[in-house]
């Protein structure tokens, strides 16, 4: 959940490693450092709090440095400060930037403490520095030091290392936390994500779990853990699809919410024939080894999970397939129930959620499932570990709050189901209706972007309260989960969501003319039921805005009504995300909270 950037370079890198942390600062910001060599002397520069406070703390005289690390932090172990930001030192010898989470370091540092080591952070990560210092003072060198230290580590790392004696080397290291090369001509860089790099280079290597590089000027060199050369290819990635300007809006959330019909069009672009989707979208093979699936299961984190729910009621009606959805975090220590066939589907905006990946690794390892995982990044872990992917091409989502994410895994998943419905040989004319309505699906969310006037008054409604509820039915269900959680991420206000027809269990108890309720109301079979539930809010005192396809609702309220444009009810949840992705974004403007990036959350969860 933080960002590192590093490189070794001809040219003065310190600029270069600046922009990279203010690219990755969505992934972490509470703290920021830098270290970077001044000749024979390394200088060491941190900052709690955002880029710009480390950035405001550099020498205003110029300088030219030709190798430097870098990292912005989302605090793990320590408070966020300047003593815990990263890079953390040993002697002023040893410099180490990491992601991650070091499992062994207590009896680490314990050892090291025994060697006479005195600690001056909080951090796991100020562990591996000294046991590199360490190693080299018992007359190992540099390189040696580090894979030593390498060796005694448990957990998941990303890490990028220098040393105050050896100026013209950078060394990486991977296992489950991401790690990429940037490669330039005589210059050579890493970073935890290729976004950081995409200004000076577009060409990378992907490193795997229990790598380490060696990065020169001149060259780059992988192994493996057991020391053999690593065979990386070279992958040349657009960098212009990696940009972090606003583009005239006045946040990134408010940018993505506004690209969504644009981003689901680029999702199902090529990927739809006149009734129905192409073959081989997946990749080869695919059709053919779900044409015997008897389960499916899902395993997602957050608002990927809540797009996983939605197709599981997807599966069960259109699909007559059994399906689960697990917590990425959870479905790892649960015993697995073992089918005939089973197809496996991770989702994550980013590829690198480490309890999504782990899962998928628990699971190839626990059974045979055929693997598939949507995700918006390519040479991702989970999209490297899958037999099959298929990207939601959103483009990059720098909110830390998911909206675009969100409606193109919807739009994915969309496939995946018309995909299994054809090669199941479930109606035709159903394949077609979908079709059509998620070909249709843009221009609907597109008209109810418009809607802001209507937004910004919920959102009156909302930024004075200290609690909301959310109700859906069926469907709407996940939904409604989706819209509290984003109410909660951006403007802090605590959010639940509840199926509707358990307000009499519990719920109904906290209704009063302070508690605000947000119903979604679909034109289907739950109509008449959630109606006779909003009158129970309604009879309380509870101000109810309700959200729909319907031109009215039955029930006379003080919240109001917003209406969306009408489609298939299985399309119409994604069209009703969009007015709870507006009225919490401008609830949090009046809250006056920092929506891009909201207090103690980072974009990329890459720590279990």
């Amino acid at each position: 959940m933080c960002g590192i950037v590093g490189g070794i370079s001809d040219r003065n890198v310190l600029p270069i490693l600046i922009e990279g942390l203010k690219r990755l600062e969505y992934r972490g910001y509470d703290s920021a450092g830098v270290a970077f060599r001044e000749n024979s002397k390394i200088s060491l520069i941190k900052a709690k709090g955002r880029v710009l406070d480390l950035e405001n703390k550099l020498p205003e005289k110029k300088i030219k440095s030709n190798q430097g690390i870098a990292h912005t932090r989302w605090a793990t172990h320590g408070v966020p400060s300047e003593k815990n930001a990263h890079p953390q030192i040993s002697e002023n010898k040893i410099f180490v930037v990491h992601n991650g989470i070091i499992e062994n370091h207590m009896n680490l540092k314990e050892k090291l403490q025994s060697e006479g080591v005195k600690f001056r952070s909080d951090t796991d990560t100020e562990v591996v520095a000294h046991l590199i210092n360490l190693h080299m003072q018992k007359g190992m060198d540099f390189d040696s030091a580090t894979l030593k230290a390498i060796s005694q580590l448990k957990g998941a790392y990303a890490l990028a290392i220098i040393d105050k004696d050896n100026p013209d080397l950078i060394i990486g290291a991977r296992n489950q936390s991401p790690l990429v090369i940037g490669e330039g001509y005589d210059e050579n860089f890493v970073a935890s994500d290729i976004m950081a790099l995409a200004p000076v280079t577009n060409k990378f290597k992907f490193m795997e779990d229990g790598q380490v590089a060696f990065i020169t000027k001149e060259k780059n060199h992988v192994i493996t853990s057991n020391g053999n050369a690593a065979k990386l290819k070279t992958q040349e990635i657009d960098s212009n699809s990696y940009t972090n300007d606003l583009g005239g809006f006045n946040h990134f959330m408010e940018k993505e919410i506004f690209e969504q019909p644009d981003a689901i069009s680029k999702s199902i672009e090529g990927r739809l024939g006149k009734n129905e989707t192409q073959e081989g979208i997946f990749g080869s093979g695919f059709e053919e080894a779900v044409k015997d699936v008897t389960n499916i299961q899902i395993v997602a984190c957050g608002t990927s999970y809540h797009s996983g729910r939605i197709f599981e009621y997807w599966s069960h009606k259109f699909l007559g397939i059994n399906c689960r959805v697990d917590y990425g975090s959870e479905y790892q220590y649960q015993e697995p129930i073992k089918t005939k066939k089973t197809l496996l589907v991770t989702i994550s905006q980013s590829g690198e959620t480490a309890d999504t990946l782990s899962s998928l690794k628990f699971a190839k390892k626990t059974g045979l499932p055929v693997t598939l995982t949507i995700c918006n990044v390519a040479n991702s872990s989970l999209c490297r570990e899958s037999d099959y992917t298929l990207l939601t091409n959103a483009g990059p989502e720098i909110g830390v709050a998911s909206t675009k994410a969100f409606v193109t895994q919807l739009a994915c998943l969309n496939l995946l189901l018309l995909t299994l419905m054809r090669v199941h040989n479930q109606t035709p004319n159903a394949r077609k209706k979908i079709t059509d309505a998620l070909r249709d699906l843009p221009k609907h969310i597109d008209k109810t972007l418009k809607m802001t006037d209507v937004y910004k008054s919920t959102a009156k409604l909302l930024f004075k309260r200290s609690s909301a509820l959310f109700l859906g039915r069926g469907l709407y269900f996940p939904i409604a989960r989706e819209g509290a959680l984003k109410l909660k991420e951006i403007s802090y206000i605590h959010a639940e969501a509840y199926p509707a027809g358990e307000l009499k269990h519990g719920p109904l108890a906290l209704i009063d003319r302070d508690m605000p309720v947000i119903a979604l109301v679909p034109d289907n079979e739950h109509l008449d039921k959630i109606q006779s539930n909003i009158q129970e809010v309604a009879a309380r005192k509870g101000k109810v805005v309700t959200i729909g396809p319907l031109g009215k609702t039955k029930i006379t309220k003080d919240g109001g009504h917003i209406k969306i444009p009408k489609t298939l009810d299985l399309l119409n949840p994604i069209i009703s995300v969009v007015p709870m992705q507006l009225i919490s974004y401008y609830t949090a403007l009046l809250k006056g909270t920092d929506v891009d990036k909201p207090r103690n959350l980072a974009k990329s969860v890459t720590v279990e």
